[in-house]
């Protein structure tokens, strides 16, 4: 069955609901066999951070939370697949209804507040699956941990995670768990980073091998706190950025049945913001990190936006819900056309 004939029903049922729905399909479609003949897999060979990548299209975190879907997910031809946000601990995220979509916007407000597992749950999913691509797993803290503590719990899933990913994503830009923004400003900032440097590179020792390490950050910053960002990216030596997670504006949305939830919107909305963000990052930083681009990619040509804006690869999460798994393949072509045309 088509995506666009399943659609409709899933969107008359509620949206944790339908998700939890999709994936299962997805998974029992793995299985039997049928996912690779349907979506394949486009080539575009992509270098970044070090690491070989078969596109740069990627599934960004919060998807699939628990690993629970890797091999499925692979399937649908993305060229490196995020899990997470993952905690030290199980927990059981925010109250119910905590997702809702905006239909009229091709968007979604969430506030899920790291619903998880666990990290040893977590590993064991990357542990079993076969997927021999790139596997980022994206880190946070429990909610019971104070902000002033949340050093602690990202030390502990990046002592847990480094072994088993491609990278490692400290995800300090979600906005419903409290405080965590906080992070991103300031001293906090700084010693959040000089923590998980210093062990980041002690377990480079220990292992033999070295895992790169991206920071992923809100779209709500002003000029100010990119330039910070920005030189703390490069005094600490991170590989990567992403930019963007959700945005708590409700511009274009405020009028909308469920516009006015609490949350992180994300979908077409955000395209514009998260764009922006990433272009003030990519003439900062010039080059020195690698950007990934997410937020309101709905379209290929969407994903070349954010190439254009700086980005090395992009990633996709909203868009899928509207448009469908066939946006991944639609995503690697279009930048794949466009750094041909580049290249003429």
């Amino acid at each position: 069955m088509s995506y666009a004939l399943l659609r409709p029903f899933l969107f008359n049922m509620d949206p944790e609901h339908a998700h939890e729905m999709t994936l299962s399909l997805l998974d029992k479609a793995h299985k039997a066999r049928v996912l690779g003949l349907v979506y394949g897999q486009s080539m575009q060979p992509t270098d970044c951070m070090g690491l070989q990548f078969s596109n740069p299209v990627g599934l960004a975190a919060g998807l699939d939370k628990n690993g629970d879907y890797i091999d499925a997910l692979a399937e649908l031809g993305f060229g490196f697949i995020e899990v997470g946000t993952v905690t030290p601990k199980p927990q059981a995220g925010n109250d119910r209804p905590r997702l809702f979509r905006l239909k009229q916007a091709d968007a979604i407000i969430n506030r899920m507040g790291f619903n998880n597992e666990g990290v040893d749950y977590l590993i064991e999913n990357v542990q079993r699956c076969k997927y021999k691509g790139n596997i980022g797993i994206n880190i946070g803290k429990n909610a019971a941990t104070p902000v002033e503590k949340a050093a602690d719990d990202y030390v502990y899933c990046l002592e847990r995670v480094y072994p088993h990913a491609s990278y490692i994503t400290v995800n300090i830009s979600s906005p419903n768990t409290a405080n965590l923004r906080d992070l991103q400003s300031g001293e906090a900032l700084t010693h959040l980073l000089d923590a998980i440097k210093n062990r980041h590179s002690q377990l480079a020792t220990e292992y033999g091998f070295y895992v790169p390490l991206v920071l992923k950050v809100a779209p709500d910053l002003d000029p100010i706190q990119v330039d910070y960002i920005s030189q703390q990216l490069l005094d600490f030596e991170i590989d990567g950025l992403i930019a963007t997670n959700t945005t708590l504006s409700r511009v274009g949305v405020e009028d909308l049945p469920d516009g006015d939830q609490a949350g992180g919107l994300s979908g077409r909305p955000v395209s514009h913001i998260s764009t922006q963000i990433l272009q003030q990052f990519s003439d900062q930083l010039d080059g020195k990190v690698a950007l990934i681009g997410v937020g309101g990619i709905d379209s290929g040509a969407k994903a070349v936006k954010k190439i254009e804006a700086g980005a090395d690869m992009v990633q996709l999460y909203s868009g899928l819900i509207y448009k469908g798994p066939g946006l991944v393949q639609s995503c690697i072509q279009s930048i794949g056309g466009y750094y041909d045309a580049m290249e003429n």
